[in-house]
C-alpha cells in the first residue's frame, strides 16, 4: 500500500539524511520524484554541468536468481515518457559536484584497491534499498518505501505546499 510524507515529514526527512549517503537518493525520490531504479541507475554522463541538466534515460533493478542478488542494468525506462529531462537547480548541483570530488579523491587515495565496478554510477546500487529503512528508523520517522518518495513528491507538488526549507 502507497502511503506518502507530508511538507513537514519530508523536510525532517531532508535533515535527517543530510551529509549522508543518502542524502542524494533522498532528494532524488522526494524533490525530482525519480523511482529507486531512476535513482540508482543515474550516470554521471546523465548530469550536464554545463546545461544545468539531468537526463534519465537508464535504470538499475536487483532480482534474486539462484539466492543471489543479481543487478539488472538497462538503457530503458520503465514507459518511453519516463525517459525525460530535468533541470538541475543549484543546491543539487553542488551537492553532485561535491559527490564528484569525494569519488575522485576515494579513487585518488584507494589505487588499484578502488572497486571499479560502479565507477559510473552515482550511487552504489543495493545500498538505497538496504539503508533507507534503517535511516527512518534510527531517526524515529514513520517507515515508507523509498517509492513512496515519488507519492510524497507528487503529492506535494500538487498541493504546492514542500518549501524546501532544510535543503
Amino acid at each position: 500500500v502507497g502511503s506518502f510524507y507530508d511538507a513537514d515529514e519530508v523536510n525532517a526527512l531532508f535533515e535527517a539524511a543530510k551529509g549522508s549517503k543518502l542524502e542524494l537518493p533522498i532528494l532524488f525520490g522526494a524533490f525530482y520524484g525519480l523511482r529507486r531504479s531512476e535513482a540508482i541507475g543515474l550516470k554521471w554522463d546523465a548530469i550536464d554541468f554545463d546545461q544545468n541538466t539531468i537526463t534519465i534515460r537508464h535504470t538499475v533493478t536487483s532480482c534474486d536468481l539462484d539466492g543471489k542478488r543479481v543487478l539488472v542494468a538497462s538503457d530503458t525506462t520503465k514507459t518511453k515518457s519516463s525517459m525525460r529531462t530535468l533541470p538541475l537547480v543549484p543546491f543539487m548541483r553542488e551537492r553532485l559536484l561535491t559527490l564528484k570530488e569525494e569519488q575522485q579523491e576515494n579513487r585518488r587515495l584507494c589505487g588499484r584497491s578502488y572497486i571499479k565496478e560502479y565507477l559510473e554510477y552515482l550511487i552504489k546500487p543495493h545500498y538505497v534499498t538496504e539503508s533507507f529503512p534503517k535511516l527512518l528508523k534510527a531517526k524515529g520517522m514513520r517507515q515508507i518505501r523509498y517509492h513512496d518518495l515519488r507519492h510524497s513528491c507528487a503529492s506535494l507538488l500538487r498541493g504546492n505546499a514542500l518549501t524546501f526549507d532544510n535543503v
